[in-house]
């Protein structure tokens, strides 16, 4: 398996089937088998991308460029991203506008955040990537932007320089600025744009972040000792080690965390997966290994495993990124049943589009209210599922 955030991909789609897939105002129904195949899964890809897409700009940005700038330029650069993904350049007025307003956000200390803002690593992070991104469609001009939003992120990570030795939980780490302690959604977050700023597998913050995600796996290794390692050993990932640790998903009644161990869950479990892929781990780690096979054993797209309805479409985002990057096009269950997980994941986006083109999730926790938002995942995981 490759180290790099974008292994190769190999075409293995064997089927006889009929696409019938009813998507708001349209429905989509034709044969498949063979080229067909391909040119149906496209043409749906596409559909609904361009719908999602049409959505933001006839309902979703402002007229300075910003989506939902009440919650920070965060969700702006999230969503100019995924339309950068979804083929759109730099040059765009729907993204030129909104490299525009995230430009007003560069800080004089390299940050990319609101003033006073406590989401100084989360804001800063997707707005890296977002630059990163234009930056590979136009070459050269957003790299001083890029570069000084890096060494920004790498002063926030928790090490030495904050008096945090490796020992400490909090080593490797970053987080929001509310809880003063580092989690795994934001140290996440933080790799993909070292990674997008030119981070390698030896780069200095990234190994360091590896000891934090490490210490979030319910799995006992020599690279986490702490206590929950053995309480919950199901190879799964939780919120965060540090500060004794806490996992946004709860156990049913009658059973206690203290007794059972952190609860791992999906969109941390890919979120981990991930991250261990981009600091370069590979498939023969005992850390990879075992998150794979957590998520074979609880492989689903009608709920986020653990946690429901909640926080749902970024579930399907980190979903969507992690199983690019460990490479496998089909997808084997902990039952054998083979997946074609990017067909899978398209055809579950395309039936939950609404008829404007937009998503949005009943359960309103982590913003998912905000269809801006929720369409900018929405459209971040189908730029991994375009189909050959």
């Amino acid at each position: 398996m490759s180290t790099r955030c974008h292994p190769m991909r190999f075409i293995a789609i064997f089927f006889t089937a009929f696409l019938a897939v009813s998507c708001g105002a349209f429905i989509v129904s034709m044969p498949l088998y063979g080229e067909e195949t391909d040119v149906a899964a496209k043409h749906l890809h596409q559909k609904i991308v361009q719908r999602g897409i049409g959505y933001l700009r006839t309902q979703g940005q402002a007229s300075d460029g910003s989506y939902s700038a009440g919650s920070g330029p965060g969700v702006t650069a999230l969503i100019t991203t995924a339309i950068l993904r979804s083929g759109y350049t730099p040059q765009d007025p729907l993204v030129a506008r909104s490299l525009d307003y995230l430009r007003t956000f560069i800080q004089k200390d390299g940050g990319i955040y609101a003033v006073g803002s406590i989401y100084r690593n989360y804001e800063t992070s997707l707005a890296v990537m977002c630059f990163a991104e234009a930056g590979q469609k136009q070459p050269g001009t957003f790299k001083s932007i890029v570069e000084s939003g890096d060494r920004f992120l790498k002063g926030l990570q928790y090490d030495e320089a904050s008096e945090r030795s490796p020992s400490n939980p909090f080593y490797g780490g970053a987080g929001y600025g509310k809880h003063k302690r580092p989690d795994l959604s934001n140290t996440g977050i933080m790799i993909d744009a070292l990674v997008a700023a030119g981070a390698g597998p030896d780069d200095e913050s990234l190994r360091k972040a590896l000891i934090f995600v490490s210490r979030c796996q319910n799995l006992e290794t020599e690279h986490n000792d702490t206590k929950w390692s053995v309480k919950n050993p199901d190879g799964g990932f939780y919120y965060t080690g540090a500060a004794g640790g806490s996992s946004q998903a709860k156990w049913p009644e009658g059973k206690s965390e203290e007794e059972h161990g952190l609860r791992s869950y999906g969109s941390m479990t890919y979120m981990g997966l991930k991250s261990l892929i981009y600091a370069g781990l590979t498939a023969d780690d005992p850390r990879v290994k075992a998150a794979t096979d957590w998520i074979r054993k609880n492989y689903r797209l009608d709920q986020n495993p653990g946690l429901g309805q909640q926080g749902l479409y970024y579930y399907y985002h980190t979903f969507a990124k992690a199983l690019d990057a460990i490479g496998e096009e089909t997808f084997l269950d902990a039952d054998g049943k083979p997946h074609d997980w990017r067909k899978e994941l398209t055809q579950k986006l395309a039936g939950d589009q609404k008829a404007d083109g937009s998503w949005i999730n009943d359960q309103s926790r982590w913003l998912e209210a905000d269809p801006n938002l929720v369409t900018g995942y929405a459209l971040l995981a189908l730029s991994y599922c375009q189909p050959k």
